[in-house]
């Protein structure tokens, strides 16, 4: 499975790139009954369904030509990451820098592992957030998942 993201990725992330999107995500998974094979795409603005239908369309054939799955059957879908999605790239921490988020550890740290604050800065290995009591910086690699705090 591993394999068919791999190809994926490596040969379609440039042919989305031209259109205009962010490939975020690959994924070769068990839905349904059947196997699909997701794409999931973001751009500045937000993903419309039209969008998606876009993608769609100029991957599909490719896709075919690629044969990923060695014949396998399986379901393309294309979709938005959504408003709660996980922030995973450099592209989606810098596109939310000063916005509220939720950090979440995987072990505890200072005695919790959800933090709550304004996105302040990052690298390749940390993760800082200002919080009420100052800034408090974490390390990549023991960051479970951020997400932006959402407020309707």
């Amino acid at each position: 499975m591993a394999k068919v993201k791999q190809i994926c990725e490596e040969k379609l992330k440039g042919v989305i790139e031209e259109l205009g999107y962010e490939l975020v995500e690959v994924s070769y998974e068990k839905e349904n009954g059947g196997m699909s094979l997701i794409f999931t795409i973001d751009k500045e603005e937000g993903v419309t369904i039209d969008d998606c239908e876009i993608v769609n369309k100029k991957i599909d054939p490719i896709l075919e030509e690629l044969n990923p799955t060695e014949d396998k059957p399986y379901t393309l879908v294309v979709s938005s990451p959504g408003l709660d999605r996980p922030l995973k790239t450099d592209r989606d921490l810098r596109r939310n820098l000063d916005k509220e988020v939720e950090l979440t550890l995987f072990a505890k740290q200072d005695g919790q592992k959800l933090f709550k604050g304004k996105l302040k800065a990052f690298d390749e290995k940390t993760v800082t957030l200002e919080l009420a009591k100052g800034d408090q910086t974490f390390e990549r690699e023991k960051v479970a998942n951020i997400k932006l705090v959402i407020v309707f």
